[in-house]
């Protein structure tokens, strides 16, 4: 095991490896936008960690950006490149890919994105 220094990371981005995002082809995902973060020498900003199922599977493979809040529905490796160009080198999240921002009452879903069942349910 690993233990990384995160002094100076400034963002986290979580990569949803459930069942349905593995499907979906989430290894490639994970790879092409670590390569990415690599290439863009973010890798001592930027801090990536593979998680368990983050209950979005109808927007397989989602990806988080923390401490952003913002969820990213579909990513496949050309949208993880253009996510690591456009959000976490330009600033500037993707919106028309986006199932879930930060709002005032919490997280708001965008257009485009599943619904999903209530949590309140």
């Amino acid at each position: 095991m690993t233990t990384w220094d995160l002094n100076g990371t400034r963002q986290i981005v979580l990569l949803c490896n459930g069942d349905t995002c593995t499907q979906q082809g989430a290894d490639q995902v994970t790879l092409t936008l670590r390569r990415e973060l690599q290439a863009c020498h973010l890798d001592p900003l930027v801090h990536t960690a593979r998680t368990r199922c983050m209950g979005r599977c109808d927007d397989a493979c989602t990806v988080v950006i923390m401490p952003d809040n913002v969820w990213y529905r579909n990513v496949t490796p050309a949208l993880a490149q253009r996510i690591v160009a456009e959000h976490l080198v330009g600033g500037v999240p993707l919106h028309d890919e986006v199932s879930f921002l930060p709002g005032a009452d919490g997280l708001t879903q965008v257009s485009g994105a599943q619904p999903g069942k209530s949590k309140r349910e």
